[in-house]
């Protein structure tokens, strides 16, 4: 079983220009994706999957000097980014991850690619109640070959896997459940407003470990409400 991991990642973004490449710690917040990711086990490849915009020229940049490999293409059409981005390498599975999560959870990812092994399914489920920014998505490239003939509507376009959660009955599927020291979904882990940049550097300036279990930032956030509560009021965007 051939899994890899597509990464999207571009500078663009309306509430927190250049969230990406932002510093986090003694590094910055793809180099926290990026070794994050490498801990997941049964991968064998990581694509950062950017726009061919020039803005995206800085990220192409990094992952030259890295030594990342990387795929430019469409700014909007995101589907089609990670369908480019992966077909080189023919994967059985794909697993997406945004580089909006610093502390992307590669104990949880491990756990899906030791389920997918097991059950051969198009697209494993997580059950909710987890920290926005923390799990990722594991989707069979099948699947999402499937998606991109059948998803024509924007959301479709631009979420990836959107159009196998609005069509459940058309893949085969296995539920994964997080640990229940990860059940906070009270919690925000993500970057996506100055208000998670406060908090994201909070944590990463605590811990010295790039690759800290996220259990453990979950620990921290719930023994510091002070910190918690920096970006509680911050309403994700909905899919339109």
């Amino acid at each position: 079983m051939k899994t890899i991991i597509v990464i999207q990642a571009r500078m663009g973004s309306s509430r927190l220009p250049g969230k990406i490449l932002k510093p986090v710690g003694a590094a910055d917040n793809l180099t926290y994706v990026i070794e994050r990711c490498k801990r997941i086990q049964g991968v064998d490849e990581i694509v950062v999957a950017t726009s061919s915009l020039p803005q995206d020229d800085a990220v192409e940049t990094w992952c030259r000097e890295k030594a990342v490999a990387y795929y430019r293409g469409s700014e909007e059409d995101v589907l089609d980014r990670y369908i480019q981005a992966a077909k080189p390498y023919a994967p059985d599975y794909v697993i997406r991850v945004t580089a909006d999560c610093p502390f992307v959870d590669y104990e949880m990812a491990s756990d899906m690619v030791a389920l997918m092994q097991k059950e051969q399914v198009d697209i494993i489920d997580v059950a909710s109640g987890l920290p926005r920014g923390l799990s990722v998505e594991m989707i069979s490239f099948k699947a999402l070959r499937y998606i991109d003939d059948h998803g024509k509507e924007a959301r479709h376009r631009e979420h990836v896997t959107y159009y196998a959660y609005e069509h459940k009955n058309e893949f085969s599927r296995a539920s994964y459940t997080a640990p229940i020291d990860r059940e906070h979904p009270e919690l925000r882990i993500t970057l996506d407003t100055p208000e998670d940049y406060a908090l994201i550097a909070e944590v990463a300036n605590h811990f010295e470990d790039v690759c800290v279990s996220s259990a453990e930032v979950i620990k921290y956030l719930l023994g510091h409400p002070e910190i918690a509560t920096l970006n509680a009021h911050i309403e994700q965007k909905p899919v339109t």
